[in-house]
């Protein structure tokens, strides 16, 4: 774990509350953060680094919840129209955010945390969302469904959810705006005793929140 790392933990210790881990390198794209921290509701998350092989794991830090109220029908309607195709949903959250759900046909290949290029309508516009609204964070949340053992989909989630942050990151967003999280297999949607089931429980979710109004923002 480099010093910079490690100054960043200690700032975020006084904060209180962060549970975190060194990161380890898997794979072909982003570290892993072993530790994750919980959120509720709130998109609470950390970043360390910001590119891709940055390591970005949750805990408390930059996304530290949203205002209600905000008009999220712009922004819906142009996601939507972007991933027109893809399975992708988007959908106001009674929390006030806009959550983009993500079905893992399009976004990751078995076993993978390599972003498919058919991902990449739904990033960019969610990206360009995140250029042009300076109000807005985003948090990623990987899950899986329940096949292989927990620990490993735990790491692939985590995996998955962070390249989806690395590749916001290094397309322009400050790192201090995004938090990822992996939950494994912990949040199913559906049945996963059934193929269908299990489909629809892997999957990645991006939950937009806004911090201030639009234009409030110096």
């Amino acid at each position: 774990m480099n010093t910079k790392l490690l100054t960043r933990l200690s700032a975020f210790a006084l904060v209180g509350a962060l549970v975190t881990g060194c990161a380890s390198q898997q794979g072909t794209n982003t570290a892993v953060g072993t530790g994750v921290g919980a959120a509720t509701g709130a998109g609470i998350g950390a970043i360390f680094g910001g590119g891709k092989g940055a390591a970005i794991g949750a805990a408390t830090g930059a996304a530290v919840g949203g205002i209600t109220g905000y008009n999220w029908q712009a922004i819906r309607n142009k996601i939507s129209g972007d991933s027109k195709g893809t399975g992708t949903q988007v959908t106001e959250q009674q929390d006030g955010s806009l959550k983009v759900n993500i079905p893992n046909s399009i976004s990751f290949d078995t076993n993978s945390y390599s972003i498919k290029p058919s991902f990449d309508p739904v990033l960019n516009s969610v990206t360009q969302t995140l250029q042009q609204h300076p109000e807005l964070i985003a948090s990623v949340v990987g899950h899986t469904d329940n096949t292989g053992t927990a620990a490993y989909n735990q790491t692939l989630s985590q995996n998955r959810a962070q390249s989806v942050a690395s590749y916001i990151s290094t397309h322009g967003v400050p790192a201090q705006r995004l938090s990822a999280q992996g939950m494994g297999q912990n949040q199913p949607i559906a049945d996963n005793s059934t193929e269908a089931g299990r489909a629809q429980n892997r999957r990645v979710e991006i939950y937009l929140r806004a911090t201030a109004q639009p234009g409030q923002v110096q």
